[in-house]
């Protein structure tokens, strides 16, 4: 990952499963991953102040703030005294909260708070809603979590892409970003090859989506065979499997 053309990475966020990992593996993680991306920005999730004192200690740049439903604007607030954080608005079945916008106004006038990422797996309406709301909040960045409609989430002006889905096929997904205001040809057929992949990681169960990540880093040649297991997810059938390895030998040839 440190060789991608990425900006940075998320640790601790849910693709990692970082809720459900111990202090110690969570340490080993990022330390792990601070060392292999120097010069590069490391964004750590945060249920509270421990996983953010934790984060500040192990030298990561920023937190994703995972989402809360009560004094959401304190509990922001109370970990930006740490480190810059990152809002993160979720879709509910993942565990996230549906932030009206004066909460979300609330939330994003705080100075602590450097932007948000939207991850509504499916409403382009509840996106487009914030993206409006974002105009009030200029010095704010707009960060896409959207998997499922990547390149529309960047024509409504996300600046910038923290995903999932990025784990696997990332040069992919950054060529998609480069070319957005570059390379209107490019940008379609990325849209459309990425679009595909995404289909086939992210469906249901949702939940699954983790270990076809693993499945779609295997199939690039990342990560051995073996190493696929997610012990927090639904078992799959290998008819999944094999659509992923398919869609990644697509993106690869095309």
């Amino acid at each position: 990952m440190a060789r991608q053309p990425v900006a940075g990475v998320a640790v601790w966020a849910h693709t990692g499963r970082g809720p459900h990992l111990s202090a110690d593996q969570r340490r080993v993680v990022l330390e792990e991953w601070r060392a292999a991306l120097t010069g590069k920005v490391v964004v750590a999730g945060a249920n509270g102040p421990t996983m953010a004192r934790d984060a500040k200690r192990g030298g990561a740049d920023a937190l994703l703030a995972f989402p809360v439903r009560e004094n959401a604007v304190v509990y922001h607030d109370e970990l930006s005294k740490e480190l810059p954080v990152i809002a993160f608005y979720l879709y509910e079945a993942a565990g996230g909260v549906n932030y009206d916008d004066k909460t979300l106004h609330g939330i994003l006038s705080l100075p602590g708070v450097v932007g948000i990422k939207v991850a509504t797996l499916d409403s382009i309406m509840t996106f487009q809603r914030i993206a409006a709301l974002m105009r009030d909040h200029p010095d704010k960045l707009l960060i896409t979590g959207e998997d499922r409609f990547l390149g529309y989430s960047l024509m409504m002006f996300a600046r910038a892409a923290l995903i999932g889905m990025g784990a696997a096929l990332t040069d992919l997904q950054a060529a998609l970003l480069d070319t957005f205001s570059k390379d209107t040809t490019a940008f379609q057929r990325l849209s459309t090859q990425i679009d595909a992949f995404s289909q086939a990681t992210f469906t249901e169960p949702m939940e699954g989506y983790i270990r076809r990540m693993l499945w779609a880093l295997a199939a690039d040649g990342v990560i051995p065979d073996d190493a696929c297991d997610d012990p927090w997810g639904p078992q799959l059938p290998a008819a999944e499997r094999e659509a992923v390895r398919r869609q990644v030998r697509e993106a690869r040839v095309r």
